[in-house]
């Protein structure tokens, strides 16, 4: 996980991923369903230890390929049966 923001009261988790081509997969590809689990996990330890109470919580994905404008994946992932 690379940034924390909050946004209208939603705590928002951001992962971001760059790659200079795409000979190994779009640089979102790398997050994959293991390295989604750890970020959740993540921030639910996050979440706790500073005893808050966002509104919700959702899990952004930047995805960088040098040369080309940010791409900013809103909701990339979700953590269901997950609750804070």
């Amino acid at each position: 996980m690379d940034l924390i923001a909050e946004q209208g009261g939603d705590l928002v988790f951001v992962e971001v991923k760059a790659r200079r081509g795409e000979a190994y997969g779009r640089p979102y590809e790398a997050v994959t369903r293991s390295k989604q689990a750890k970020i959740i996990k993540a921030a639910l330890v996050y979440i706790k230890s500073k005893a808050l109470r966002p509104a919700g919580i959702r899990f952004d994905v930047v995805s960088i390929k040098m040369g080309s404008e940010p791409e900013l994946i809103k909701n990339a992932f979700d953590a269901p049966g997950y609750y804070y």
